[in-house]
């Protein structure tokens, strides 16, 4: 099993910065893939991006692309989304996951977390 924890959601104007941060307990967190999601109101759920256990790959969705960092601290068992220009669309629940491989991520993550709110103003 793998427990996650989100953090750093919070309100911010349009054209700000957020970090979320996922803090992983449970099995090896180094042996797996990291990603986020978000639901918005009267939307689906939808990928926003991931990372590989090594670090070495990532992947983004188009709406985040240049906007969005993902990182990892292996050492510390953490994930960090560093979300800059941020914009009203943006707002939504986050929410970390994890997985085998970044495909999976992607797909259909296994382990989520509870949620973080980022609400973007105009």
């Amino acid at each position: 099993q793998v427990q996650l924890v989100e953090s750093g959601g919070g309100l911010v104007q349009a054209g700000g910065s957020l970090r979320l941060s996922c803090a992983a307990s449970g099995r090896t967190f180094s042996f797996y893939a990291m990603g986020w999601w978000r639901h918005a109101p009267g939307k689906e759920r939808e990928f926003v991006a991931a990372i590989s256990w090594t670090g070495s790959s990532t992947l983004y969705a188009d709406s985040v692309k240049g906007r969005f960092t993902l990182s990892r601290d292996n050492a510390k068992n953490t994930v960090y989304l560093q979300m800059n220009s941020l914009r009203p669309e943006d707002t939504a629940v986050y929410y970390c996951a994890a997985d085998v491989d970044l495909a999976t991520v992607q797909a259909m993550p296994h382990y989520w977390g509870q949620g973080t709110q980022v609400t973007v103003s105009s």
